[in-house]
Formats: structure tokens, sequence, C-alpha cells
């Protein structure tokens, strides 16, 4: 029965454990305080602000860019990266008042080519003034022209 046991257990360890968010079982809190930019049927409980655009380019290749942009940016803190599974998450810090909002991206294929979904979500306050919203269209904005 104890090695029945040990996988499952084991399993659920590494999801509690896991520095990434979980897409598909995304739940946004009321507040105007995150944007969501995910491809169609990907995190769909969380209803996505935008559908993840498609890049022309490998995962690989998409996964370096991003990764990238994130060590450029000095607001920007790697918090976990796991390129094998196409996964970013990083702490950006507001300039002003230096408050702390998540962001997860996962890489993902698409027919060849490759998409994202990108979570951006403050930490404190009810409302962000459409920072998290500009910082996930900036960060896009940056991919496309690469």
């Amino acid at each position: 029965m104890q090695n029945a046991l040990a996988k499952p257990l084991r399993m659920l360890l590494q999801l509690c454990m896991s520095d990434f968010l979980d897409f598909q079982t995304l739940k946004r809190p009321k507040s105007p305080n995150t944007y969501l930019v995910a491809p169609a049927g990907f995190a769909d409980q969380a209803s996505p602000d935008e559908e993840g655009p498609i890049f022309f380019c490998s995962t690989d290749s998409l996964f370096s860019q991003v990764e990238a942009l994130v060590a450029m940016r000095k607001d920007w803190r790697l918090k976990a990266l796991d390129a094998q599974a196409g996964r970013i998450s990083f702490i950006a810090v507001s300039k002003l008042f230096k408050f702390k909002d998540d962001v997860d991206i996962a890489i993902l294929p698409s027919d060849g080519k490759s998409t994202l979904a990108v979570y951006s979500a403050s930490r404190v306050g009810y409302s962000d003034m459409g920072a998290n919203a500009k910082r996930v269209n900036d960060l896009l904005a940056s991919l496309q022209v690469t």
C-alpha cells in the first residue's frame, strides 16, 4: 500500500512546490488588477483578456527571446525558469512605489510555430491602473519586433 501512494504523493508535492502558475486551473480575482493573454482553449476558465499571438519561430527560439527580455530589464527579477517546460516566472517591481507584480509565462507549440500564455497580477491593491496590461502588451510588442 505504501508504494501505491508514493507516486501520487510525489506528484502532488511537485505540484504544490512548483514555482509556476497552473494556467488550466487559474481563477482570477474580481479586482481589475490582472491581465491574461492565452491561446484559445488554454486558460478558458480564467477568461483571457486577449488571445495569444502566433510567432513564426520554434518554441526554443521564442523561449530564448523571452528569457533575454526578462534578463535585460532591471525592474524584472527572475523567480523561476524551466527551458524544457517552456516556463518563465518573474517579479516586476514598479519604479515609483516598488509594488511587486507576479508574471508567469508558458511558451507553447502551435502547428510548427509557437505561441504563449502570459499572466501578470498585482500582489496588492484593487486596481493596477492598467499596469499589468501595459506590461504584457509591451512584452508582446518587443517579441513581435525581434
